[in-house]
């Protein structure tokens, strides 16, 4: 029997032409709306916001989004915006503090209202975020300052990068979310029993991915320069116990900073912290039974004291590096509990 195949699926191929032309119709549809949903708005509160179920402040409320929690646009409607939200975790009493807090909290979505919302296509934006990561951190330097004040700043400094990567504020406002939460993981560690060990990988150091973001993202700015220095503070003994091995060490890596960082804002600190170290040398040795290596630390003492003298004169530090310069060559103990 011959079968004619053509004739055979001739209705079956209009059917899927038929079929396809539906499909692509559809897709013209919903595309459009497809395509703001996958370009949807990223914004960020300059205030405390209730979000509710739905656009009424009657309605169920759903929780408060804190400053400086991204928000996506979903939706609009009148002056209510459709939003999803990052939460905190109740539990957690600073949900800021963990670098990546996205991971640390629930995702909602629900409607607030469109007032004291920073999108992307804000005019000044950028400029907005800051000021307010300004005033909480201003804030929070009161004694009886705004509850979560610290971790508002240091989340509105953050979208300031997160939503305006190209700003002229964007590296200087990660260092200042870094520099926050390094503050708060520095005065945690210092509060711990292994704080006083003596060498640094026997206590807890700082979380170091903010100020490594830093230098990644705006390696020769001075911002970066600044994460640097902060980093030094990981590789610090926790105390001497009297041994001549931490000073030492200590002062090699910030000779070695000011060395390779000679237009660093941080780099006077690092001379004089260099410079107080081989001073306090001097004393050490002494107790080691070590004359030479004493001397020889009173004249790198000296040398990094004039260097700081002579190369930052504007510096607070130089005022200190001078006072230290001056007792050096005094022969005034700089360490320990010795009287004369």
């Amino acid at each position: 029997m011959h079968l004619n195949l053509h004739a055979t699926l001739e209705p079956e191929m209009d059917k899927l032409v038929k079929s396809m032309k539906r499909l692509l119709f559809l897709v013209l549809l919903v595309g459009p709306g497809t395509a703001l949903l996958f370009a949807a708005d990223r914004g960020t509160l300059v205030r405390d916001a209730i979000i509710y179920l739905a656009p009424d402040t009657s309605s169920n409320k759903l929780g408060q989004v804190e400053r400086g929690r991204e928000l996506i646009l979903l939706d609009k409607s009148r002056n209510w915006l459709h939003v999803e939200a990052m939460l905190g975790l109740s539990r957690n009493p600073d949900p800021a503090f963990v670098l990546e807090e996205e991971d640390e909290g629930k995702t909602i979505s629900g409607w607030i209202l469109d007032t004291g919302i920073v999108w992307a296509s804000t005019p000044s934006g950028d400029r907005i975020l800051f000021g307010a990561a300004v005033d909480s951190e201003d804030e929070a330097s009161h004694r009886h300052g705004r509850r979560g004040a610290a971790q508002d700043a240091l989340r509105l400094y953050r979208r300031v990068y997160d939503i305006f990567p190209a700003s002229g504020l964007a590296a200087e406002a990660l260092y200042r979310a870094a520099d926050i939460k390094w503050q708060i993981d520095k005065a945690d560690m210092q509060s711990r029993p292994s704080a006083r060990e003596k060498e640094a990988y026997l206590r807890q150091g700082m979380e170091e991915e903010g100020m490594r973001l830093v230098m990644k993202k705006f390696p020769d700015s001075k911002w970066a320069q600044l994460a640097a220095f902060h980093l030094l503070d990981n590789k610090l003994c926790g105390d001497w116990q009297g041994s001549s091995k931490c000073p030492d060490k200590e002062a090699e890596m910030y000779e070695k900073y000011a060395k390779e960082h000679p237009e660093s804002p941080a780099t006077p600190q690092a001379l004089y912290n260099a410079a107080s170290r081989r001073a306090a040398l001097i004393e050490i040795y002494k107790t080691e039974e070590q004359s030479k290596k004493s001397e020889q630390a009173k004249n790198q003492a000296i040398s990094l004291a004039q260097h700081l003298v002579s190369q930052y004169p504007q510096s607070d530090w130089s005022s200190r590096g001078q006072t230290l310069l001056f007792l050096v060559q005094q022969g005034v103990p700089t360490y320990g509990n010795s009287v004369q």
